[in-house]
């Protein structure tokens, strides 16, 4: 081919269009996550779907025997245990968020095996590449720990890292290539049923992770708590409306009621324990003759039931502590949440703006800073 100047304006345009994915390339770096729960076929399959894993490769690690076979692993006198490599994109994962799509898929509370895999050779254990990975998995197995999902104490293994050998070619992706009697062999292990009775029958659908059930416990555990007075304390306290509304799960009447077209600033508590439910802030006329609110305070102080006191099920607000009966929530709100809280102003006692600090509710002046 004849070099031109139109040849060479070509070159150099093609060039320079791979330099955003030579430079993307340099900029991935990759980190390896080296792991044992139990058969490395489930194991590899459960890590090989979380976005940002690379790579997922079974093996043998931590025994003395150079280049272990699986004969000679699955025996337990080689001192390895089956393991997987999980090689993942560090600008998409965290170390931990590893060690969760791994906890969440094992039960780390077997050291003799695991499910039908008995044996050392089956125990669970996290091999540490260097003290950042080993203070991960310490702080981490300590937290699931606290937060006591799995029913016993964690008995993961902390390891330090020295090999990997890799599994013979026939293990790697065996769930892809051997669909028949990997779902008959993950089936009757017991695994999945195991998890169900732990995170749900819906746990892959909902994709809860433990950090985020930690880190819920943690916020409800700063919360304020409050005390339901006992039923004679209530009976002396409540009207009869307000006993009927909360204590009965009755409803009042539309448009008789104190707050349906309440407009002062303030709060609503709950009429029973005192903990703080809706702000006049997110107050807005609904036109159902209830007072209406498009979300809570702190939605850790309401929780959701299902209702079937009408011909069709309805989604029932009640209070965290007292367990009062509030009213029920709806999806024809405004925005900016869609949401309609429509409560019974018999549950609730309104405290205004001038009154919270007296009555204990100063934390909560914050939302008349800037109302709009």
């Amino acid at each position: 081919m004849k070099f031109t100047t139109n040849t060479g304006i070509y070159i150099l345009g093609l060039a320079l269009s791979f330099l955003p994915l030579i430079s993307q390339a340099k900029n991935t770096k990759y980190d390896t996550a080296t792991l044992a729960g139990g058969c490395f076929w489930c194991t590899e399959s459960d890590l090989e779907k979380l976005s940002g894993v690379v790579a997922v490769e079974s093996g043998y690690s931590g025994g003395t025997l150079d280049n272990p076979s699986y004969k000679q692993v699955s025996s337990g006198k080689s001192g390895h245990i089956e393991v997987i490599n999980v090689t993942y994109d560090t600008s998409q994962l965290t170390y931990e968020q590893v060690l969760d799509q791994f906890f969440r898929h094992i039960d780390p509370t077997d050291d003799k095996g695991s499910f039908v895999d008995r044996g050392p050779q089956y125990r669970p254990a996290i091999f540490f590449r260097n003290q950042a990975q080993k203070l991960t998995a310490e702080k981490f197995i300590k937290e699931i720990d606290n937060l006591g999902i799995f029913k016993k104490p964690l008995k993961t293994e902390l390891i330090e890292f020295t090999k990997f050998w890799p599994a013979e070619d026939y293990h790697q992706d065996y769930y892809k290539r051997n669909k028949v009697r990997y779902s008959y062999y993950r089936y009757a292990s017991g695994r999945d049923q195991y998890l169900d009775t732990i995170f749900g029958k819906d746990r892959e659908k909902m994709s809860v992770t433990l950090r985020q059930l930690i880190d819920e416990k943690n916020r409800l555990a700063t919360l304020k708590t409050y005390q339901k007075p006992s039923n004679s304390e209530i009976k002396s306290k409540l009207t009869d409306i307000q006993y009927y509304v909360t204590q009965e799960d009755g409803t009042e009447r539309a448009f008789d009621n104190p707050y349906w077209d309440n407009k002062q600033a303030g709060i609503y508590v709950d009429i029973v324990s005192g903990e703080p439910l809706f702000s006049s802030v997110d107050k807005y006329k609904s036109g159902t003759g209830w007072p209406s609110f498009t979300k809570p305070i702190n939605e850790h102080y309401i929780v959701e039931k299902t209702d079937y006191h009408l011909i069709y099920p309805r989604t029932e607000i009640r209070s965290r502590f007292a367990d009062s009966h509030l009213g029920h929530v709806f999806t024809d709100g405004p925005a900016p949440t869609g949401l309609r809280y429509c409560m019974n102003s018999a549950s609730m006692k309104f405290i205004p703006v001038a009154e919270m600090e007296a009555e204990g509710y100063a934390d909560y002046l914050y939302l008349f800073d800037n109302p709009s």
